[in-house]
């Protein structure tokens, strides 16, 4: 049975529904943004710059000591919600908290996710369930839930945390997350062009890392290599920084690895010659 979140010590009271948030002296209005995945890694550091700048966070995980842990670091207007986002019913429980606290909702980041170490031969039904659930259904119902409030202001902004596999399959072993991140992208797309026509103040982002040093790779399915000893892997925090840039300068897409975007113009100028470069890599027939 889901357990109602609980309020951490030291956190600022209830505010009563429909009465402005309260403003930090000196500071822009703040934000009041939704992270998922916020226990660690990429969630965790965004959380915590966040706060620090002076936005309202609201963020949900699962493990409730890491995640309550992370909002303790992430200012006094930090609130933690235990929630596991592959449940609807979570994911709006979730929305009505923040707005119960604050009243409204500004940002809406979808960063939870999971990854996979294995060959598209041996994928399983299961294997592929688990990837559209954690990456995609996930944040879909994201999407869902914070998007009629974020017409009827015609004002807001999702963004989706995807990967940089999501534009280029370069993994053979990451198959069906990159297949996983490729249908968040195309969501991500159809869904701007669905709302930019009545609703163009409402803005929907796609952030696209490459490997990233956290516990992504030991925690993915069929296990696989630490992501902290990939070449040119990038820090949590480094990632954080740039979705803090898409929240101060709203876009469409973002990659937090500055040669990323050559590689996959790249690979779309010729997929062929990327493939036979990216084979030899792995040592692997394309």
């Amino acid at each position: 049975m889901d357990r109602a979140p609980e309020r951490i010590p030291g956190r600022a009271p209830e505010r009563i529904p429909g009465r402005a948030p309260e403003r930090i002296p000196g500071r822009a209005p703040e934000r009041i943004i939704v992270i998922t995945g916020a226990s660690a890694g990429i969630g965790a550091a965004l959380a915590i710059q966040l706060g620090n700048q002076g936005a309202a966070v609201v963020l949900a995980a699962r493990r409730r000591a890491e995640l309550e842990a992370v909002a303790r670091a992430s200012g006094e207007r930090a609130l933690a919600v235990v929630a596991d986002v592959t449940r609807r019913d979570d994911v709006q429980r979730i929305f009505d908290v923040a707005m119960d606290r604050f009243g409204r909702v500004d940002v809406w980041v979808n960063n939870a996710g999971r990854g996979i170490s294995r060959a598209v031969s041996a994928l399983t039904d299961d294997d592929l369930d688990v990837m559209f659930r954690d990456n995609v259904k996930s944040a879909l119902y994201g999407m869902q839930v914070v998007l009629p409030h974020f017409k009827a202001r015609n004002a807001g902004q999702i963004i989706n945390v995807s990967s940089g596999l999501g534009r280029v399959p370069s993994v053979p072993s990451r198959s069906a997350y990159s297949a996983a991140k490729h249908a968040l992208n195309a969501l991500s797309a159809c869904l701007r062009l669905e709302l930019a026509a009545d609703h163009p103040g409402v803005v929907v982002s796609v952030v696209m890392p490459g490997p990233v040093a956290t516990d992504f790779g030991l925690l993915a399915l069929g296990g696989g290599p630490d992501s902290r000893t990939l070449p040119g892997a990038q820090s949590a925090e480094e990632v954080a920084q740039v979705i803090c840039s898409v929240i101060e300068r709203p876009r469409a897409e973002a990659y937090t690895a500055p040669a990323m975007q050559g590689e996959v113009e790249r690979y779309y100028r010729d997929v062929a010659e990327a493939e036979k470069a990216i084979a030899a890599r792995f040592q692997t027939k394309p």
